[in-house]
C-alpha cells in the first residue's frame, strides 16, 4: 500500500528526530568531555562546562585583531618618523639662531657699536660658525645623521638622505632630509670667517653669506615643521583606525563568545517544550 504524503512526512521528521537525539546522546554520554561536564552539572560539582566556539567567528575576529596590531605598529613607525623630523627641525632652528646672532654682530660693527678688527669680536663670530658646524655633525636620531650628508649611505639612510618608513604590511614611504652641510646656495660654512669683519668690503661679503644661508635654513626649517605636523596627523589617523579594528574584533567575538553546555541544554529544552512567546509570531 502506498504511503500518503502526510505519512511520508511524518516518517521522515520522526526519523530525523531520532537521528538527532541519537547523535546528541552519543556526544553527551559516550565517555566524552561533554558527557563528563554534563555529569558534573547534574551532580552539582564545581566543574565548568565545556564551551563550544564558532571557528568562523574566531577566524574573522583573529584577522581583525591582527590588522589592528599591524596598524598600531604602523602608527608607531609614523610617530617615530615625526620625531625624526622634529629633531632635524630643532637642529636647523639652532643653526638659524646662530646665523641671526652672526648678522647681529655685523650690524653692530656697521653701526659702530663693535670693532670688527677686535679679536674678541672675531672670536665670537667664529664660535657661532663652529656651533653651526657642530650642530650639523651632531644632529642624529638613534644613530641616523639627518643634516650631515657625509654620514649618509648606510643601512638606515640612503645616499640621497631618504629614510624608509614602514607604514603598512605591504609597504611604506620615504622621508627626505636636506644636506645642510653643503648648502644649495653655494656658500660654504667655511666661508664664514671672523677675520673678514675688519674691512668694510669683506664684511659686506660676510653679511651676504649670512643672509643667504639664513634664508635657506629658514626654508628648510619650515619644510621640516610642515612634514612633522603631517606625520603627527597621520599617526593619529592610524591610531584611530587601529581602535576601530579593535572594536570591530570585540563586537565580532565578545569576551565570552562560547556556548556552554548549560546554554545548549536550555536551548534544546526550549526547542522541545516551546516558549511563552512564539518568536515567529
Amino acid at each position: 500500500m502506498a504511503l500518503s504524503d502526510i505519512e511520508k512526512s511524518f516518517i521522515y521528521e520522526y526519523s530525523a528526530r531520532l537521528l538527532e537525539r541519537d547523535m546528541l546522546t552519543n556526544q553527551l554520554f559516550a565517555g566524552s568531555a561533554v558527557g563528563r561536564n554534563l555529569r558534573s552539572l547534574v551532580l552539582g560539582q564545581p566543574v565548568r562546562a565545556q564551551t563550544f566556539t564558532n571557528p568562523f567567528e574566531d577566524a574573522i575576529s583573529g584577522t581583525l585583531r591582527a590588522d589592528a596590531g599591524a596598524t598600531r605598529q604602523a602608527a608607531r613607525n609614523v610617530g617615530e618618523a615625526a620625531s625624526m623630523m622634529g629633531v632635524a627641525r630643532t637642529g636647523v632652528s639652532t643653526i638659524t639662531g646662530a646665523l641671526r646672532d652672526m648678522q647681529e654682530i655685523i650690524d653692530k660693527i656697521n653701526s659702530g657699536e663693535l670693532d670688527g678688527s677686535s679679536s674678541v669680536v672675531q672670536g665670537d663670530y667664529n664660535a657661532l660658525r663652529d656651533k653651526i658646524v657642530g650642530t650639523i655633525s651632531g644632529t642624529d636620531f638613534n644613530g641616523i645623521s639627518m643634516l650631515d650628508s657625509a654620514k649618509w649611505g648606510t643601512s638606515q639612510i640612503g645616499m640621497d638622505g631618504k629614510v624608509f618608513i614602514q607604514s603598512g604590511p605591504k609597504g611604506g614611504f620615504d622621508i627626505s632630509f636636506h644636506a645642510v652641510d653643503t648648502p644649495s646656495s653655494g656658500v660654504a660654512w667655511a666661508d664664514l670667517a671672523g677675520a673678514d669683519l675688519g674691512a668694510e668690503g669683506t664684511r659686506a661679503n660676510q653679511l651676504g653669506y649670512v643672509q643667504a644661508l639664513a634664508s635657506e635654513m629658514d626654508s628648510v626649517q619650515s619644510m621640516y615643521r610642515s612634514k612633522e605636523d603631517s606625520l603627527h596627523s597621520q599617526e593619529l589617523a592610524l591610531q584611530s583606525q587601529a581602535q576601530i579594528l579593535d572594536n570591530a574584533a570585540r563586537l565580532r567575538k565578545p569576551s565570552d563568545p562560547g556556548m556552554t553546555l548549560e546554554k545548549l541544554l536550555a536551548e534544546l529544552i526550549l526547542k522541545e517544550s516551546g516558549t511563552i512567546f512564539d518568536s515567529k509570531g
